[in-house]
């Protein structure tokens, strides 16, 4: 096994300071792997232990960190919109024909919006897409009341306690 690659005592420095800079448990983890290698001399075994992470894992910031630096250590984070359909400009372009109609207060309906939804996209797709679409545009349910604005509900007690089947 060839020996690892040394870190300098001003990049050492540098990670000492991004540790207090960190603001999440993730980019904590990534600066510590490599400030755990370069100050205690430890293995990617060792630093996997003590982190709390996979031993390939922390190879593979410790890879990232000496290929691209320190900007691959904050805020680098999993998952993303990889398979999306449209992207968030194209989909607020689509519900911006939709918005008027709900203001006026109009009922928006689901099938309608995935039949654009299909037409903009060349291809069918799911009613949950179109439901998740509309959640992460900040749309919502909005039920109608369950009673009507106008009942009188003093006459409504009364009929009921003067019902003949009562």
């Amino acid at each position: 096994m060839r020996p690892p690659k040394p870190i300098s005592e001003e990049k050492q420095k540098s990670l000492q300071i991004l540790l207090r800079k960190t603001k999440t448990k993730a980019d904590f983890q990534r600066v510590q792997c490599l400030w755990l290698r370069a100050t205690c001399k430890m293995n990617s075994y060792q630093v996997a232990e003590a982190v709390g992470l996979n031993s390939g894992t922390v190879r593979q910031i410790q890879f990232r960190y000496f290929k691209a630096g320190e900007s691959e250590l904050i805020g680098v984070g999993r998952g993303g919109r990889h398979n999306e359909n449209l992207s968030l400009e194209e989909e607020d372009r689509l519900l911006a024909g939709f918005e008027d109609k709900s203001k006026i207060g109009g009922v928006l309906v689901a099938s309608e919006v995935k039949a654009a939804y299909e037409k903009a996209v060349g291809q069918k797709v799911f009613k949950s897409t179109v439901y998740r679409m509309l959640a992460r545009h900040g749309w919502r349910k909005i039920a109608p009341k369950s009673s009507h604005p106008k009942a009188d509900l003093k006459a409504q007690e009364d009929f009921k306690k003067n019902s003949p089947n009562g």
